[in-house]
């Protein structure tokens, strides 16, 4: 039985973890950070929240040994990635990343890139002054010093840091259909859309609406992947499954 963990919280790690529950002779467990306050559970095994980082992770892979690790976080979990490769590497455990494409601009479409969330906020103020923010809970204190400009912030889950003074929080989770993305863009006068290039199909209407609406986007770029997974990637659930496929098969 060839057990395989899967670092997840993402549509592909759910959907990997379902096909894998049909394959013979494959056991899945998958891991989920725990920053979310009502994930959605995949099928199979799963264990909620961290490892203590590098060293917490080698020591669960010690105690708990499996043949191989899928890293399918999200796109900008870059630490979770990193401690990931830290400790598979020291195990001598393979590991592959799973990474979904990320999205490029389309003709009609105003996109200003920034390295990072303070590259993002320096470059705000003159890109528009009411800003519909879709960056997730998490670093949205990146722009609490940003007086002169409202904020529609999303979030799946309540910021616990600091947020912008003049701002309206919105809970809710994707997928979001464009018809209501563009009606939400309308309703708030939104002049700039701030969000990351997480890729994939469940947040993309926002790009749309805000391309039929004429608004400028402002695209965080991703983070780098750690040099010791760069040959080791792939960008769908079937590249995961014929990864392990071939690693069982040896």
């Amino acid at each position: 039985m060839a057990r395989i963990l899967i670092l997840g919280g993402t549509g592909e790690a759910r959907a990997l973890a379902a096909a894998l529950a049909d394959v013979p002779g494959v056991e899945a467990v998958s891991s989920l950070a725990g920053r979310v306050r009502d994930p959605r559970l995949p099928v199979g095994d799963v264990r909620i929240g961290g490892f203590g980082g590098a060293d917490g992770l080698a020591e669960w892979l010690r105690a708990h040994p499996v043949d191989a690790i899928v890293d399918a976080t999200h796109p900008f979990a870059a630490q979770i990635t990193s401690n990931a490769a830290d400790a598979a590497h020291r195990r001598g455990i393979p590991l592959v990343v799973l990474r979904r494409p990320e999205w490029s601009p389309r003709p009609g479409e105003r996109w200003h890139g920034a390295a990072d969330l303070a590259d993002a906020a320096e470059l705000l103020p003159d890109l528009g002054t009411r800003v519909f923010l879709t960056i997730g809970r998490q670093g949205v204190d990146a722009f609490a010093d940003l007086q002169a400009l409202w904020f529609l912030i999303r979030a799946i889950d309540p910021p616990d840091v600091a947020m912008p003074p003049h701002s309206t929080l919105l809970l809710a989770r994707g997928p979001f259909a464009v018809a209501d993305e563009t009606a939400l863009m309308r309703e708030h006068r939104i002049d700039v859309l701030v969000t990351k290039n997480s890729g994939g199909g469940q947040t993309d209407a926002k790009l749309d609406a805000a391309r039929a609406l004429g608004v400028p986007v402002l695209m965080i770029r991703r983070p780098p992947l750690p040099p010791a997974t760069a040959t080791a990637t792939v960008d769908d659930v079937a590249g995961a499954i014929a990864w392990i496929g071939a690693l069982t098969r040896r």
